[in-house]
């Protein structure tokens, strides 16, 4: 695919990069050769191939639904600088 500097310099001014002069050539082909690339696997065949969202035929392994043991609330809160009636006290950040 064709690109020419000044596509180059109109997506730099849209991702608020900064390329400078002496630049842009080198940025310019490497922009074009990833184009390129992206033509090039847009012409494969994917016919009958299945769209896959992991590259590893697993399932994921969930654990039952089961109540366990409750944890200790007065440990739990011993550990906090501030806290008042069972609950953890936090400085106030919205006025």
């Amino acid at each position: 695919m064709s690109v020419t500097p000044e596509d180059i310099e109109k997506v730099a001014l849209l991702a608020r990069l900064s390329i400078s002069e002496s630049e842009l050539p080198e940025v310019t082909e490497r922009f074009s050769k990833v184009l390129d690339l992206v033509d090039e696997l847009n012409t494969i065949n994917t016919d009958g191939v299945v769209p896959m969202s992991n590259p590893h035929d697993m399932t994921q392994r969930l654990r039952a639904d089961t109540v366990t043991s409750h944890t200790a609330r007065e440990a739990l809160m011993a550990s906090a600088p501030a806290q008042a009636s069972g609950y953890f006290l936090v400085p106030k950040v919205i006025d």
